[in-house]
């Protein structure tokens, strides 16, 4: 037999292989887990879609580096490891050629696709951090808990990226019953459109409610305003007090970043609470730190919240407050808020479960540059048994296509510039969207602003490279044949 057929069925079987062995010998199931105890809770389940697990080769890799404990860190290591790779892999191919200057040649070739490389790459970037994906949904299946947000910003906050109404869709396909609106030094403009989801002008689930994130000595959520009073350039200790004058809740938020004060400056102030866990943090934190402020609030009977802290971009839904609340859908919305906000003011446990998506290990000790083969791993030992078949499905039709000879011998590569123009025009694309959207904000956030002038200048560049080398490597090279 042929060396290159003995090569064609070692690579066809090699692949599906190791992902078998993962998956059997070292799986590790998704689990929805109460942050507080970090067990597995019963009532509650991830949904994947069908369709989403019949594209999982594509949306599923990029789901678990969205999911990364750092993934602006992590994500840009594993570009220099698909650079890495691809300069290995090319270096290797050198070895066979038969002269010094055809090797000379493709050595610039190499290094002329870097930049291409990093183009498509940074787009990936963008897609996973900028663009919402299609996350794995979760299934309530008890009797008297909702999920509630208390901790989310909007493009009126001058950290968000997203619209009301798309903040609203985001949590109904998430599978929250309710959310807290809690942009900075802004809640106006949540009021009325809370206004307006009572007025019916799109449905009351979930339901949109009244909060606002203060930057004082530390970042804290003002959860359930009505709009009597006004925040601005008040100190810590007014602000707790005209909040719980109102009804509302003071919850401090991710204390555990170290920019504040003490824990106990924010007792004595009578907050409510701590959150005890943020998405951009989860688990990962020091755990020496969660003990001791878990701790800390059980003795003082402080309630603890886990912050979902969602801006429009960044990682995908990985926590849920649970509040029991029996007779929910048949309260109306004011004493839906009431209910919600009354547990926190009454600091009663007992009623609030923290629940987090778990899908990996802790990634304690790990090098940071050593975190995306880590990664990729862990993603396949989480995989269930759809998920794998429908890998097993792309796989065998990625083989039977390379038995075409066309296919066989066209060489991938000669396509670098193409996907280094058409990922140059999604940055432009992306910035021409982001500077409309600054315009019509004018006075509430500078980010869309500042992002489009990055985009602008980082595709332009991209394109303009890409644009050089699709002339000389196939305009130029036409006509000079």
């Amino acid at each position: 037999m042929r060396k290159e057929k003995w090569d064609e069925i070692i690579i066809g079987i090699v692949g599906p292989l190791l992902l078998l062995i993962l998956v059997l010998l070292f799986p590790f199931p998704i689990e929805i887990i109460n942050a507080l105890t970090v067990q597995p809770v019963a009532d509650f389940s991830i949904h994947i879609p069908v369709w989403r697990m019949l594209f999982e080769p594509i949306f599923g890799p990029l789901l678990f580096f969205n999911r990364a404990v750092d993934p602006l860190r992590e994500i840009p290591i594993a570009i220099l490891w698909m650079l890495f790779l691809y300069s290995g892999y090319r270096l290797m191919q050198l070895k066979t050629l038969p002269s010094k200057s055809l090797k000379r040649k493709k050595l610039i070739k190499m290094f002329g696709d870097i930049p291409l490389l990093l183009a498509v790459g940074f787009a990936f970037f963008l897609v996973m951090l900028f663009i919402p994906l299609p996350n794995n949904t979760i299934v309530n299946n008890s009797k008297n808990d909702i999920l509630v947000t208390t901790h989310s910003h909007t493009e009126y906050s001058h950290d968000g990226l997203t619209t009301q109404k798309n903040m609203w869709e985001w949590h109904k396909r998430n599978g929250f019953d309710a959310f807290f609106i809690t942009d900075h030094a802004n809640y106006n403009k949540t009021m009325e459109f809370s206004r307006q989801q009572r007025d019916n002008k799109f449905p009351l689930t979930p339901m949109v409610m009244v909060g606002q994130e203060h930057s004082g000595s530390n970042h804290m959520s003002l959860l359930g305003l009505d709009g009597s009073f006004q925040t601005m350039e008040q100190p810590d200790s007014t602000i707790v007090k005209l909040t719980h004058n109102n009804g509302g809740a003071v919850i401090i938020n991710h204390w555990f970043d170290g920019k504040g004060k003490e824990k106990e400056f924010y007792k004595e102030l009578g907050a409510d609470g701590f959150e005890i866990e943020n998405v951009g943090k989860e688990l990962y934190y020091d755990r020496t730190l969660f003990q001791e402020l878990k701790q800390y609030c059980e003795e003082n009977e402080l309630i603890m919240v886990g912050g979902l802290d969602y801006h429009g971009y960044g990682r995908v839904c990985a926590i849920w407050n649970a509040f029991t609340i029996p007779n929910w859908y048949a309260m109306d919305p004011k004493a839906k808020v009431r209910s919600i906000v009354e547990i926190l003011r009454d600091r009663d446990q007992s009623k609030l479960k923290i629940l987090m998506y778990r899908d990996r290990p802790s990634y304690k000790g790990i090098p940071l540059l050593l975190s995306p083969p880590v990664t990729i791993i862990n993603y396949f030992r989480s995989l269930n048994g759809y998920q794998v078949a429908s890998w097993m499905m792309w796989w065998a039709i990625l083989q039977l296509l390379l038995k075409f000879k066309k296919i066989k011998n066209l060489d991938c590569v000669n396509a670098l510039p193409i996907w280094g123009a058409l990922s140059s025009l999604f940055m432009l694309v992306l910035g021409v969207f982001y500077y409309r959207r600054g315009q019509a904000l004018q006075g509430y956030t500078k980010l869309y602003t500042e992002y489009s002038t990055l985009l602008y200048i980082i595709g332009g560049v991209f394109l303009l490279y890409s644009g050089m080398v699709i002339y000389y490597r196939f305009v130029r090279k036409n006509e000079n044949t």
